[in-house]
């Protein structure tokens, strides 16, 4: 799972409950995992918005069709997440936290962190994409 980012400061390979790290070089190849996701911004007073897009990655960043919506709260508060439903019941949901912008060509997310998450009481669902069993990983 070459796009994981597994190791600690001591350069050890370390697993953070249910949550793994996702190294941003590599979040292209980690969203090949991934169909349609849900971009969430927030207003000025602080109402969320969601809304569903088929974003690209390019040149380190997720590109994703216009809102109108968005890039209203766009405008006064650029934090955004974009959040990837499994594809399979108990599988991890990857989460994409960063800033965004509207632009004429959409709506741009340059990501700050990224994470494979589920709860632990879906530990019996399938392996992270690309692991050797539920919750591990060959380095």
């Amino acid at each position: 799972m070459p796009w994981l980012a597994f190791r600690g400061a001591s350069g050890r390979a370390y697993l953070e409950g249910m949550s793994i790290p996702v190294d941003l070089e590599r979040l292209g190849s980690a969203l090949e995992d991934f169909g349609v996701g849900y971009l969430l911004t927030a207003s000025e007073g602080g109402a969320v918005k969601a809304v569903t897009v088929e974003p690209r990655w390019a040149d380190g960043i997720l590109l994703t069709a216009a809102s109108r919506g968005s890039a209203t709260n766009l405008a006064t508060n650029p934090n955004a997440t974009v959040i990837f439903p499994p594809l399979e019941a108990k599988g991890y949901t990857l989460i994409v936290d960063g800033q965004a912008a509207a632009t004429d060509d959409g709506i741009v997310v340059t990501p700050s962190a990224a994470v494979l998450h589920r709860p632990a009481s879906h530990s019996d669902g399938p392996s992270a994409p690309g692991s050797c069993s539920n919750d591990c990983t060959r380095m």
